[in-house]
């Protein structure tokens, strides 16, 4: 299902993203999510691409993402 605001988003995402890349999945998620509207795995597939989506402006360094 589509994410209306970030605080909507799963609790693993919130806890370990910034602000600006919670908006960055968010959005990657739901335009994601309505692109593969007849994908059997719409959401799985929504996820990874919102998770590729922040990885493009974001890098893990030790436990925290940090802006490229």
């Amino acid at each position: 299902m589509p994410y209306i605001d970030n605080s909507d988003l799963p609790a693993s995402v919130l806890a370990s993203l910034p602000d600006h890349a919670q908006d960055i999945y968010r959005q990657a998620f739901n335009h994601a999510f309505d692109a593969h509207k007849d994908d059997p795995r719409q959401e799985e597939v929504s996820h990874r691409i919102a998770w590729a989506a922040v990885k493009r402006s974001y890098v893990k360094i030790g436990g925290h993402w940090v802006a490229r």
